[in-house]
C-alpha cells in the first residue's frame, strides 16, 4: 500500500522541527484542492501518513510547510517579509502503490528537498 508521508529538520538549530503546519493539495489543471492537513510532531514528523491507499492516486501535488511561524515561535530574529515563509514542494507521483517520502530541511534562509526512503 503506498502513502505519502515527510518530516522537517531545522538545521540552523540542529534538531527536529515540530509544531510545523502542513497542507497537501492534488493539482489538476492548475486547480489545487486541499486534500490533507497535519502538523510535524517533536521529531519533526507527522504522525500519520499525509495520504495512504485509495487516497494516494497518481497525478500532482504540492505540500505546504509553514515554516515561517515555526521560526518565528523560536525567536528567530525575522525580517518582514520572512525570506521563506511558506515552502511549497510541487512535485509528481507516478505509482502511489509506492512510499514517497517528502522530507524538508529547512532554515530561515535556505531549504532543500530529495525523495527519501
Amino acid at each position: 500500500m503506498g502513502k505519502l508521508t515527510t518530516h522537517v529538520l531545522d538545521t540552523m538549530h540542529g534538531k527536529p522541527a515540530s509544531d510545523v503546519a502542513i497542507k497537501v493539495f492534488r493539482v489538476e489543471n492548475e486547480v489545487r484542492t486541499q486534500v490533507a492537513a497535519s502538523e510535524t510532531n517533536s521529531d519533526g514528523r507527522v504522525t500519520q501518513p499525509l495520504l495512504e491507499g485509495d487516497a494516494l492516486t497518481a497525478g500532482v501535488y504540492e505540500i505546504q510547510f509553514h515554516v515561517g511561524e515555526y521560526f518565528a515561535r523560536k525567536g528567530v530574529n525575522l525580517p518582514e517579509p520572512r525570506f521563506v515563509d511558506v515552502v511549497v514542494l510541487r512535485f509528481g507521483i507516478s505509482t502511489p502503490s509506492e512510499h514517497y517520502h517528502v522530507p524538508l530541511v529547512v532554515t530561515p534562509w535556505t531549504y532543500s528537498t530529495y525523495r527519501g526512503s
